[in-house]
């Protein structure tokens, strides 16, 4: 069968299987006695209605581009990179050392530090399940999986009994130094004489995130080492054929995508908690994957998925405040959205490829 449009497959395809989630959501909603139309316009209200709330959704949005692209990148190496928790979660760390070693003057010396700590802690956690791949035939799916585990472990380890600052009982490091605070996007707007986002945790790193999609695209499609990845993750025994190294190509493959899910840390370890606490990844990691099968392994797709799912965040929350819809219901809409989106995405393809067959057969 002819493969449909690009513009389909990209856009047409995760519409259909976005409004058959959310359909079979309202279904649920209404099981339980409440009204669809006013859960989805408290969403809408509470995601996008206000500064305050779309501050948050870009916040949230900001973290799963990060991780989303990560995955994004192993795929294309065909390599299913589910670490991005752990990853997360040691960028975090990297972050906190690198702040918390000097007094950082200003913010715009302290951010590319941070980066590069966050990076290299991410790529490294990334390094020995792509070792282990390439070289011992150890599924990248099972190391990166007890890796999240190691490295929840080795985080626990060190906020309890290394970084903790003496005297407290809490389980996470001194606030960074007053010059490596990042700034809001609010003040920056402030900036300009506008009141927007004010109180909300949305920071430069927003811009950050969009230069990455923007680099990512560029190193997959422009490229050569992008081209030997596709190739890699295409076929391995062409790739092997044409001169490419598995070994390299895995392995640079993780170390990007690490690098990717531990600049996620940025955004909510030194822009908004301006510390490292437990737990500050919060199944970001996760939430990556269904983004980068939402966005179609493409840094655009991805980025609109990213906003989609911080809208779900920000809006689920608001849901659980205002009307008496459990939070867990939210859960419910995100699983269906990766449901209709990855496990059931031929349900929605299959026949879009006959009518568009049908279509082009009467033309």
């Amino acid at each position: 069968m002819e493969r449909m449009p690009t513009w389909a497959d990209v856009i047409l395809t995760p519409l259909i299987s976005l409004v058959l989630a959310f359909a079979l959501s309202a279904l649920v909603i209404l099981a339980i006695g409440e009204s669809p139309v006013e859960a989805l316009k408290v969403m809408v209200e509470g995601a996008l209605g206000s500064s305050y709330g779309l501050g948050y959704t870009l916040y949230y949005a900001t973290n799963f581009v990060f991780t989303g692209l990560a995955v994004m990148v192993a795929y294309h190496a065909g390599l299913f990179n589910i670490g991005g928790e752990g990853q997360a979660a040691m960028g975090g760390l990297g972050v906190a050392l690198v702040l918390l070693a000097l007094p950082w003057p200003h913010w715009a010396l302290a951010l590319p530090a941070a980066m590069l700590g966050a990076a290299g802690f991410g790529a490294l956690w990334a390094l020995i399940p792509a070792w282990l791949q390439a070289r011992r035939g150890s599924h990248v799916v099972i190391t990166t999986i007890m890796f999240n585990f190691i490295a929840a472990a080795v985080l626990n380890y060190m906020l309890v009994n290394v970084l903790r600052p003496v005297g407290s009982m809490d389980p996470a490091t001194a606030r960074f130094p007053a010059g490596a605070q990042l700034p809001k996007l609010s003040e920056m707007a402030a900036g300009f004489g506008i009141a927007w986002g004010e109180d909300t945790p949305v920071n430069v790193t927003f811009f950050v995130a969009v230069a990455a999609c923007l680099l990512v695209w560029l190193l997959i499609w422009r490229t050569r080492l992008g081209y030997e990845i596709r190739a890699f993750g295409k076929s391995e025994p062409a790739a092997l054929y044409a001169g490419i190294s598995p070994l390299r190509i895995a392995v640079l493959a993780m170390l990007i995508s690490g690098g990717l899910a531990g600049l996620m840390a940025v955004n909510n370890v030194m822009g908004e908690a301006q510390r490292l606490v437990l737990n500050a990844v919060e199944g970001a990691g996760f939430i990556g994957i269904a983004v980068a099968l939402m966005g179609r392994n493409h840094p655009f797709g991805v980025f609109l998925a990213a906003l989609l799912f911080g809208f779900l965040y920000q809006g689920g929350g608001e849901l659980a405040l205002w009307t008496s819809i459990p939070r867990e219901l939210i859960v419910v809409i995100q699983a269906l959205v990766i449901l209709f989106t990855g496990a059931l995405d031929n349900m929605v393809r299959l026949p879009l490829e006959r009518l568009f067959a049908r279509g082009r057969r009467g033309a």
